[in-house]
């Protein structure tokens, strides 16, 4: 492993302090983003550079890229997958290794009795518009022996942000002054051009292309100067179909170092009245813990729960307290809860979704 002269550690205090902004509060498309995450964390730009390269190449920090709001620009559903248990970690193997439309693949253990213990894998995807999420699990179904699947398109989306780090130091309870709002995924419409720009934009960086002008090299991969590159995606920005610049961290397996971010991820479930979903999501989802709040439709395999969202923690009691204050809100607001559960994250792998249609085509005809 590479030596460094500093520490590659999240813990190190001047590593803490940049990615407690470059992990999730370099918002939208940002000409100079090593320079934003110098402004906001009060790290030098040379420093924070050296320290974000240097995370990279020790495995602290995983991957460093521009985020897609990939629901605006793809159908998308979180897919519960009840498998036999001796086939489950062939089925996580091959769903990670053979789809590059799945991002997240997680296997749950659910609490004792919970509705939908017997999903115990668990994967995002996102297909383009006009492909069939349907056809796609069940081509994945076949393959990895699974007996059902369960798909959960997000009908509202509350909270998206995972910023471990920051959220270290947050306490049970803590929330943000009003009701998060509700964002209804819409697919918008590119044009081959905004496809070559997206496409040159979301792509990893490596440590090299960490400098103070990291897209001059990307506009030229999109065959464009870097003026109209910097047009398009800013236009692509305010079109909502990019999210944040980030760094991401390893959610709950070791980094290359062997330090674990967290070690907990809880999968929260509540069943709220029909008609009050986007009253009690934003309510859940002003809480500063979670980095996931959608409204999905869980059915009657989970005992019709109708929001979700996701907490990572260090520790599983105090996950447990972040739920337990969040359940205390909502009895405080008067919103009832006929059911809730968690599903604990185990075994995961995330990795970004792909969301191409021309290699979606050719994912197709390589699968069939």
């Amino acid at each position: 492993m590479t030596s460094f002269p500093f520490s590659t550690d999240s813990t190190d205090p001047v590593n803490a302090q940049i990615l407690t902004v470059s992990e999730d509060r370099i918002a939208g498309f940002v000409r100079e983003p090593f320079e934003a995450v110098s402004d906001q964390s009060g790290v030098p730009l040379e420093m924070v550079m050296e320290r974000i390269r240097g995370m990279l190449q020790a495995g602290t920090i995983r991957r460093v890229r521009q985020t897609l709001i990939a629901t605006n620009l793809a159908d998308g559903a979180l897919v519960a997958w009840r498998v036999p248990e001796e086939k489950l970690h062939s089925a996580f193997d091959y769903i990670l290794q053979n789809d590059p439309f799945t991002g997240h693949v997680v296997i749950r253990s659910a609490e004792p009795g919970a509705a939908g213990a017997d999903y115990r894998l668990w994967t995002t995807l996102k297909v383009p518009a006009g492909s069939s999420l349907e056809a796609h699990c069940e081509l994945l179904r076949c393959r990895i022996g699974a007996d059902r699947f369960k798909l959960m398109p997000a009908l509202g989306v509350f909270a998206l942000g995972v910023g471990h780090v920051r959220r270290l130091k947050i306490e049970p309870g803590d929330k943000s002054a009003k009701r998060a709002a509700m964002v209804r995924p819409r697919i918008v419409e590119l044009d081959p051009l905004d496809w070559r720009v997206l496409m040159a934009l979301k792509r990893e960086f490596t440590p090299e292309e960490i400098t103070r002008n990291p897209w001059k090299s990307r506009a030229a991969e999109a065959g464009v100067d870097l003026e109209q590159f910097c047009e398009i995606a800013r236009s692509l920005a305010e079109r909502q179909v990019i999210g944040r610049f980030s760094t991401f961290l390893e959610h709950v397996k070791p980094s290359k170092t062997g330090q674990s971010v967290t070690q907990h991820n809880g999968l929260f479930h509540w069943a709220v009245p029909a008609g009050r979903e986007e009253e009690a999501g934003g309510e859940i989802g002003r809480h500063e813990i979670l980095t996931h709040c959608y409204w999905r439709d869980g059915g009657p395999e989970f005992n019709h729960v109708n929001i979700m969202a996701v907490a990572h923690g260090t520790d599983k009691a105090r996950t447990l307290a972040h739920k337990a204050a969040i359940d205390a809100h909502l009895a405080a607001c008067g919103i009832p809860v006929a059911y809730s559960s968690v599903f604990w994250g185990s075994r995961s792998e995330i990795k970004p979704s792909e969301v191409s249609p021309v290699l979606y085509r050719e994912w197709l005809a390589q699968m069939r």
